[in-house]
């Protein structure tokens, strides 16, 4: 996993000063990737601002996790989801993830602006690079502006 610029370079003086330009993160993961995301969340500086979604397979896995004030975390029960309109389908591993991402980014990542925003992707394969392929393709994000983990670089 690409380390994102923390705490070296910012402090609680920096986070409070005037005009302090505050770092957006898009951060995705599953039920394999929760120690990464705590990780990384761990390393953000406190002024951070975006959203966390993590897709899980039932309620018994969501709980409390740290991430800056300015961050919104979402918790995503698969158990609770359907998968594809009309089927009647249980939501298959990645499913949730992708719909979650994609709506926010199209939403909130839809300007030139946005293009600062960090995007880190730790869910597995399938919602990867569906996701992956929405913010290159349809919203025109560069690839190297989206980080992934290092064991899905290979396939993306």
């Amino acid at each position: 996993m690409t380390s994102v610029d923390s705490a070296t370079s910012h402090d609680a003086s920096a986070c409070r000063a005037r005009g302090h330009a505050r770092a957006h993160h898009l951060v995705a993961a599953d039920e394999h990737s929760l120690a990464d995301a705590e990780l990384l969340l761990a390393t953000l500086p406190l002024c951070a601002s975006g959203r966390v979604f993590i897709e899980v397979p039932d309620q018994s896995w969501v709980g409390r996790i740290a991430a800056p004030a300015r961050m919104t975390v979402t918790w995503l029960d698969r158990s609770a989801r359907r998968g594809a309109p009309g089927t009647g389908e249980l939501c298959r591993p990645g499913t949730a993830l992708t719909r979650s991402v994609v709506a926010y980014a199209d939403e909130m990542l839809c300007d030139d602006e946005s293009h600062g925003t960090h995007i880190t992707l730790l869910g597995g394969y399938v919602a990867t690079a569906d996701i992956v392929e929405h913010l290159t393709g349809s919203l025109g994000f560069a690839r190297d502006e989206i980080t992934v983990r290092d064991g899905m670089r290979a396939y993306l």
